[in-house]
């Protein structure tokens, strides 16, 4: 049977309350509290037509508590795999994987359920969560609030446009009160406009929330647009090639100088490691 986003995302919100999850069976998530995701020497192979095929090796990094980190490669360097490992719907073939509780994740995809209103979809999450009934939509026009959706909990999903639908989708990643935020390329596609605003919204939710976030992207802007630090994985199997610190003040503009500077930077990084795929 074929599970859409939609099922996938309402099985990670009822999953939001769930302890830390590793690669080691029993495992524990002993020092994690220090951060929010603490990703060790993990690896992930996938069987294929000539045997397993290693897509990940060896990844190793820490996240903060209140650090935004964007992850950044070439299409199939094993980003979303990645990031699917810290969501724990799938388990690593080696390492471990130690959360602050069990995250949230937003999908490149709104992943809404078309026949529930937008305050319905934000509401399935509190109810998975186990919020009472007479708290439920009080707290989820709160939330539809925070995304600048205030008088859209009645609307159907048909009723919403592409930015609009993924407020709604941040509002529900929200309602699971998760310490860490995971978002696989949210913004990919929308129009350059709507997600300029978005990214501003965004930025505005975690300075005011201080979530942790890691961020999926291949827009390098996008990237040190939004991020704390960017990590660039390498093309198979996806290795940490480089990290960068993002030094430059928020708010930012994808257009200002300092982040345009830093962006060509990465970019060369980042073609190097294809040239560097294609050899081999």
């Amino acid at each position: 049977m074929t599970t859409t986003l939609a099922e996938a995302a309402a099985t990670t919100a009822a999953a939001a309350t769930t302890p830390a999850h590793s690669g080691a069976p029993g495992a524990e998530a002993a020092g994690s509290a220090a951060c929010a995701a603490r990703i060790s020497h993990v690896s992930k192979s996938f069987p294929g037509p000539a045997g397993s095929q290693l897509v990940l090796d060896d990844i190793s990094l820490d996240i903060a508590p209140g650090e935004f980190v964007t992850l950044l490669g070439a299409s199939g360097c094993g980003k979303s795999t990645l990031l699917n490992l810290v969501a724990g719907l799938d388990a690593p073939s080696r390492g471990r994987i130690d959360t602050d509780g069990r995250p949230a994740l937003m999908f490149q995809e709104h992943a809404l359920f078309p026949w529930l209103t937008a305050g319905k979809n934000v509401e399935l999450a509190l109810r998975l969560r186990g919020v009472p009934r007479s708290e439920r939509r009080e707290r989820a026009e709160e939330l539809l609030e925070l995304v600048r959706l205030k008088d859209a909990h009645g609307k159907r999903v048909h009723e919403l446009s592409g930015g609009m639908r993924q407020r709604v989708s941040m509002a529900r990643a929200l309602a699971q009160e998760s310490r860490l935020l995971l978002m696989d390329e949210p913004f990919a596609a929308l129009d350059a406009i709507t997600r300029d605003v978005l990214h501003d919204e965004l930025t505005r939710i975690w300075r005011e929330t201080r979530l942790s976030v890691l961020f999926v992207t291949h827009n390098v802007r996008e990237a040190v647009r939004l991020a704390e630090r960017v990590v660039l994985l390498s093309s198979r199997p996806g290795r940490i090639a480089r990290e960068w610190t993002v030094d430059i003040p928020q708010p930012r503009r994808i257009e200002d100088a300092a982040v345009a500077e830093l962006s060509v930077e990465i970019t060369g990084e980042l073609r190097e490691e294809i040239r560097r795929h294609a050899r081999h």
